[in-house]
């Protein structure tokens, strides 16, 4: 994993911006904490930051490659998990290779089958190809967007950057933020609409898109999406073919040159990929798995069980542990961690986020990072097979509005009369809402139940998994860690599309069919597990001190977030004696009382430390 920059340029030579690409390179140097390299010519300039994970020698970036009179150069940010299946393929035409990096395969595949190599990959990637003599630019991002890119285009150029920091280090891109990018703040954040970078200006090459740009002007355009087609496999075959895609995808993202581990929560996901990397090591004749997973301080003295967290981690992960013999790591944060890591994380996303669901991840990695450089988690195999409670209850069916954000009153009872009439909050809401239902690809004759089904399955993969995927990355990458999701395999992806509801509830479970695909990998134990989300602090203190964060923002005059906020009732709300017992999930399941006061904190604190411009 990397970070990558890049400025083309028809009217100023950008050769002699050195300076400008190192500014840039440096914004991402914990994307990439091992090496550095530029490349300049006269219309075209790229930085790289790398961790080095595969052929330490061979894959240095920016690559470069001649075929004929033609130069290639090229950044990439990803890894390809099916390199020896191209590599072989290529060679067979006539290629030779000078190295086992990923990064020279994925460079030749383009200058063998040019804006057409992107159908032949299965990995997660952000890359940028330049060729010199024709002076163009071609840029493509992995199917499920697991790797970040933005862009800005202006005029007779474009800037480009793996993090929203690597164009901001640029002098002529200025951290504005205008009507719509403060909707996608107060509104819909900490989710985003597809493709909008929220800074004026900036944007976001949405998954599965490739920008190609010349001298007659740029444009982006799908090179994949989700196509719906009846499903003709039986139970049996369904099953098994599940299981095959599953143990494939695992396996194939286990290769690297440094240790790979596995985060292990005890849930069916993260256990399914602990067993079958366990199980691989074994066969492989590698020492014993590491195994990773968080919790928090007196969570055992104050977890509390709900509808949305039936049960702690603990006793679940031991479970796996002891049946794979893995060497597990166990790591516990208290909350002035959780509080002061507020900012980082807000940093890394350069955004506001999930708060304390990030800064948790981000300590997490930090710990992981002492003992690994690459990790498989679970991520995304809620969104693929069905596993959140909004996929099953009516309430969220029938809603006419993301399931995640049902309750934005919650929210927005808070916020002043200048936001509400500048944004229109449930207005911004709805219409996203709208334009993502416009995009499903509809299957002719499919009833009112499984259409609707088919809906949610969209949304959660376009709308709600990108927001997982942005944290997973950012706080993983924040530390220099690289974070693999095996459930993100688009051959899964597109295969469950189309499996019938009722196969996907087998046995009137969630996930029932993952699970049963999975006996006889896993402890009956884990088969059967009530799914659980991403732990999170139980520890009252926590409350307290996001709460006073917020009553201190409120009595300081200079808190740039005050504006937007109704502050008599904010007051109010933030001392009440009742806030443990107030039950407000305004986004998500994990994002209640708690997180709305951290929210608030983060914003105050972005506004502040990006020097954000409103106009």
């Amino acid at each position: 994993m990397c970070g990558i920059a890049g400025w083309i340029d028809w009217e100023e030579n950008v050769s002699l911006q050195e300076q400008t690409m190192k500014n840039m390179a440096n914004s991402l140097i914990p994307r990439g904490p091992d090496a550095e390299g530029l490349w300049l010519s006269s219309h075209a300039a790229f930085a790289h930051r790398r961790l080095i994970v595969v052929d330490p020698a061979g894959g240095v970036q920016p690559m470069l490659r001649k075929r004929g009179n033609e130069t290639y150069v090229m950044v990439y940010n990803g890894e390809l998990y099916n390199t020896n299946d191209l590599r072989s393929e290529l060679e067979a035409k006539g290629h030779r290779f000078e190295s086992t990096s990923d990064t020279e395969v994925l460079l030749v595949s383009y200058i063998e089958w040019g804006k057409e190599c992107v159908n032949y990959l299965n990995g997660i990637f952000a890359f940028g190809i330049w060729r010199e003599e024709k002076k163009d630019l071609f840029m493509a991002r992995d199917r499920m967007g697991v790797k970040p890119l933005f862009f800005t285009a202006q005029e007779s150029r474009i800037i480009f950057g793996s993090e929203i920091k690597a164009l901001l280090a640029h002098p002529d891109v200025m951290p504005v933020i205008k009507t719509e990018g403060l909707a996608e703040i107060f509104a819909l954040g900490p989710g985003r609409t597809p493709g909008k970078g929220v800074f004026h200006g900036i944007e976001e090459l949405l998954p599965g898109h490739c920008l190609y740009f010349s001298q007659n002007g740029w444009k982006t355009y799908p090179y994949w999406s989700l196509k719906s087609k009846p499903h003709e496999d039986d139970l049996d075959t369904t099953i098994a073919t599940i299981k095959e895609l599953v143990v494939d995808s695992i396996k194939r993202q286990l290769v690297a040159d440094v240790p790979v581990a596995t985060f292990l929560s005890g849930g069916l996901d993260s256990s399914a990929i602990t067993g079958v990397a366990a199980n691989t090591f074994a066969e492989e004749g590698k020492g014993p798995l590491h195994t990773f997973s968080v919790d928090y301080v007196d969570n055992d003295v104050h977890f509390r069980p709900n509808e949305f967290q039936p049960n702690p981690d603990a006793p679940f992960v031991k479970v796996m542990s002891d049946a794979f013999q893995t060497i597990h790591h166990g790591y516990f944060f208290d909350t002035p961690q959780l509080f002061d890591s507020l900012r980082i994380a807000t940093q890394a996303r350069d955004l506001p986020g999930m708060t304390d669901v990030d800064s948790s991840l981000y300590l997490f990695c930090k710990e992981i990072k002492k003992l690994a450089t690459v990790t498989l988690s679970g991520e995304c195999a809620d969104e693929v097979f069905g596993g959140y409670p909004w996929f099953h209850r009516k309430e969220s069916l029938e809603a006419t509005t993301f399931p995640w954000t049902r309750n934005v009153k919650d929210r927005i009872q808070f916020y002043s009369g200048e936001l509400l009439e500048a944004i229109k909050p449930e207005e911004y809401v709805g219409q996203r809402y709208k334009e993502a239902l416009e995009e499903v690809d509809r299957l002719p004759g499919e009833t009112e139940q499984d259409a609707r089904i088919r809906e949610i399955f969209y949304l959660n993969l376009t709308r709600w998994m990108p927001v997982l995927l942005d944290r997973k990355d950012r706080m993983s990458m924040a530390v220099g860690l690289e974070v693999r999701v095996p459930f993100c395999d688009h051959r899964i992806v597109e295969y469950m599309w189309n499996v019938p509801w009722s196969m996907k509830t087998y046995s009137g479970r969630e996930k029932g069919i993952l699970r049963h695909a999975l006996r006889g990998i896993l402890p009956d134990e884990i088969i059967t597990r009530k799914k659980s989300p991403y732990p999170k602090t139980h520890n009252p203190s926590y409350l307290a001190s996001v709460r006073e964060g917020v009553l201190d923002i409120l009595s300081d005059a200079n808190s740039p977030v005050l504006p937007f906020f109704d502050q008599k009732a904010l007051r109010s709300f933030a001392e009440r004696k009742d806030l443990r017992d107030l039950h407000m999930p305004w986004f998500g399941q994990l994002m209640n009382v708690p997180q709305f006061f951290a929210y608030v904190i983060q914003v105050n604190q972005w506004l502040k430390d990006y020097h954000i411009r409103i106009v």
